[in-house]
């Protein structure tokens, strides 16, 4: 709530608003700021005042007394002239240091590098800064040389030496290998290579060869280097999969009288068509109450999985499967992720489960949570049940149509509650024989994904209240939640101003119930629209990531208090830390060590984003791989991101993204304007914009840089100018030459 003062109705002499904004600096050690949080602290609500604040803190980063962050984002510039921090290196020249202290970046020359590569920690001396001038820093020592490795083509050089050729954008030259490390590499082949060393005069670094992944361009050989790339592993240790193989089903009537036994109850699973680790069921009956008990039978994997043997550590180390466009990297050997885990149709299989006792309008009256025996009675692709949703006819259609009113009952409370619904489009490939794209295709969410979604939903949430809010009052035992932090407050500001200037209100404050209401009533509204893709992308880039952690915070983008990750232990590391403690504590075991946890979670959420980025990686080689056969063509398409060396482009009919370098767009200079996502030309003031709608033609596709170009099609690319009115750039340059030329002639 903004303060109330005599400072918001009276305006402020300049000379002590200066005063006041410095006092405020003075204050803040090593936080970062901005002219909002600033004006909003020393009590200043009038538009023209914070204006006022914003040019006090350009002034005084311009002079050096303030170190500028990033745009718009301000911090004290006091710090020792030695500094430890985590060296960043870039292949267009831009290194830099991260500085511990106050996690800002100080630029490196090379020449002052020492040759560190990206991620050593340094020890940096940074020199004093001159006036109007950034600050730079000296590598002084390498304290921590970061295990990496690059990928490229090898380059054979009268086969007494080789490079490999790079385009890291880690590393600006390539890697001389000497005959003796090329590990009998050939001209032409991937290969994955170590720096062994960097003579301080040599404007390359030494390298040996760590692996041969194929011949460059060959489908294995790109992906294992995309694995590569991110440091995941794209072969599973045959030692790891002879232990596995030793693995026995193991149930045996013993086992089965110490568990519930639920084989007898209508069980089915709803996957992916091309799925094979089934890794979560349904169960539904009815019972003599007039109730119904659901069952959310999850595949019981740490009953053959225990701790430190050698497939745990594995899976530990691996934390997640890796999902890419033409295969998957399990975390699991396959004769228990495919084989004797996965809860497939006709076999009796050991699972942890949530039973619920619902109502026909999805209250959950009561629940257990128990290790059980099961058996599917049918195996359902997610277009399967879809069509039993949509028909009303097949098999199960009962039980099918029953779990689907109760699920949308619940997706519908959980909006109400205040869960955002971002339902973006995933891009598919179908793919020949040798894994090129012949098509793509567009998986959308249904009723039937949706189904399962708001079940395993539903069991995430119960397994994490009844650990972390416990019944009995007593305080919560250490646990791994799934947590969701709230939205960069600048980002929704953004979200909320723009959204305004379409017609929507977003709110960019007050209880997350109410800003994730006014978020999905825009995203709601927006459907169909011009400004659809550039609003919805707002939103989601104003959202925080989710991560692993012992400390619960709730999760803000699903409105829960309580959340964790219970229902895939097949394929994430985290669900198999849950069930272990669940076992645990059901079984009156004392806390586990937050600390080792801790470590555990944050592990698990590193690789996660490795893998999201792998996963990243090959949509995009193979987005380039699919438009190389269609260069020169001409696409409708929308601007989907806007950086200072152009705009990005995705194409309408197969999502697929471009860039159309800033040499290509016509006759003017163009700055970016952040805060506004678009780029604005100096002289015609023409405007390119996030959501734009642009027709465009393909220039260029690179596969080794997994880059596309795109430019416009038309003759005279178009975009807005200042007064909102659609030009091309030429006539906007001539509207400009004239208004100048009147200009002139009144002089």
């Amino acid at each position: 709530m903004a303060r109330s003062s005599k400072k918001n109705s009276a305006k402020i002499p300049s000379a002590e608003l200066r005063r006041m904004v410095i006092g405020f600096i003075e204050n803040q050690k090593n936080s970062t700021f901005n002219y909002k949080q600033v004006s909003h602290a020393i009590g200043v609500s009038a538009m023209s005042q914070q204006r006022a604040v914003a040019m006090i803190l350009a002034e005084l980063a311009f002079d050096g007394n303030l170190v500028e962050t990033s745009p718009g984002k301000y911090k004290s510039p006091k710090r020792a002239n030695v500094s430890v921090g985590v060296f960043v290196r870039r292949s267009n020249g831009k290194n830099g240091v991260i500085i511990d202290d106050d996690n800002e970046m100080i630029f490196v020359a090379e020449r002052n590098s020492l040759h560190a590569l990206n991620g050593d920690r340094v020890r940096v001396n940074i020199a004093a800064r001159r006036r109007g001038a950034e600050p730079e820093a000296i590598v002084l020592e390498i304290i921590e040389k970061k295990d990496q490795v690059f990928i490229g083509t090898l380059q054979i050089m009268d086969k007494q030496y080789g490079y490999l050729l790079t385009d890291s954008k880690y590393l600006a030259t390539d890697i001389f290998i000497p005959k003796a490390k090329l590990k009998g590499g050939v001209d032409g082949d991937k290969a994955v290579v170590r720096i062994t060393g960097w003579p301080d005069n040599a404007k390359n670094p030494r390298g040996e060869v760590v692996d041969i992944l194929g011949r460059s361009g060959e489908n294995n050989a790109e992906i294992h280097a995309i694995l590569a790339e991110f440091g995941l592993p794209y072969v599973y240790p045959k030692t790891v999969e002879k232990a596995a193989d030793r693995i026995d089903a193991g149930i045996t009537p013993e086992i089965i009288a110490a568990r519930e036994d639920m084989r007898e109850v209508t069980t089915f699973t709803i996957d992916p068509q091309d799925a094979k680790d089934f890794d979560d069921a349904l169960s539904l009956r009815r019972l003599a109450n007039g109730n119904y008990e659901v069952g959310v039978h999850i595949a019981d994997v740490t009953y053959y999985v225990t701790p430190d043997t050698i497939i745990d550590r594995e899976a530990r180390s691996r934390a997640t499967s890796v999902y890419l466009v033409d295969r998957v990297v399990p975390m699991l050997p396959e004769h228990l992720c495919n084989g004797i885990c996965s809860l497939r149709p006709d076999e009796e299989k050991l699972a942890f489960s949530c039973v619920f006792e619902m109502s026909e309008d999805a209250k959950v009256l009561d629940y257990r949570i128990a290790r059980t025996v099961i058996k599917s009675n049918r195996r359902f692709t997610y277009e399967e049940a879809q069509d039993v949703i949509e028909t009303g006819q097949g098999d199960y259609a009962r039980e099918i149509l029953a779990l689907d009113k109760m699920a949308k009952i619940l997706r519908k409370q959980r909006y109400d509650n205040g869960s955002v619904e971002f339902d973006r489009v995933e891009v598919k490939f179908n793919i020949d024989e040798a894994g090129h794209p012949t098509s793509v295709y567009f998986k959308e969410s249904k009723d039937a994904n949706k189904l399962i979604e708001e079940f395993m939903l539903l069991a995430n949430k119960t397994v994490a209240q009844t650990i972390g809010n416990p019944s009995d009052k007593k305080k919560a035992k250490a646990f791994v939640y799934r947590v969701h932090d709230m939205p960069d407050p600048d980002k929704l500001a953004d979200l909320a101003s723009l959204s305004r200037t379409f017609g929507y209100k977003v709110k960019a404050q007050g209880s997350s119930r109410e800003v994730n209401r006014s978020i999905n009533r825009m995203l709601s509204d927006v459907k169909g629209k011009g400004e659809e893709n550039f609003l919805s992308t707002l939103a989601v880039r104003a959202m925080a990531k989710a991560v692993y952690t012992t400390e619960n915070i709730g999760h803000y983008g699903l409105g829960f208090d309580y959340y964790t990750h219970f229902t895939s232990p097949i394929r994430r590391y985290p669900d198999m830390l849950v069930h272990r403690l669940l076992d645990r504590y059901m079984n009156g075991g004392r806390s586990a060590s937050r600390d080792k946890l801790e470590q555990l979670c944050k592990h698990s959420s590193d690789m996660e984003q490795l893998a999201t980025s792998a996963e990243r990686a090959s949509i995009k080689y193979k987005q380039v791989e699919f438009l190389a056969d269609h260069v020169n063509e001409v696409y409708d398409g929308i601007v989907s991101g806007v950086t200072e060396w152009g705009l990005f482009v995705e194409l309408d009919e197969n999502k697929c993204e471009g860039l159309i370098p800033i040499r290509e767009l016509a006759a003017d200079y163009y700055d970016l304007d952040e805060r506004n996502y678009c780029l604005v030309g100096r002289c015609s003031n023409v405007r390119y914009r996030l959501g734009d709608k642009v027709k465009v033609r393909i220039i260029r596709a690179n596969l080794e840089r997994k880059q596309v170009d795109f430019a416009f099609a038309d003759e005279e690319s178009k975009g807005e100018d200042g007064m909102g009115r659609v030009v091309s750039v030429a006539q906007a340059l001539s509207n400009s030459e004239k208004r100048s030329g009147k200009r002139n002639r009144k002089n």
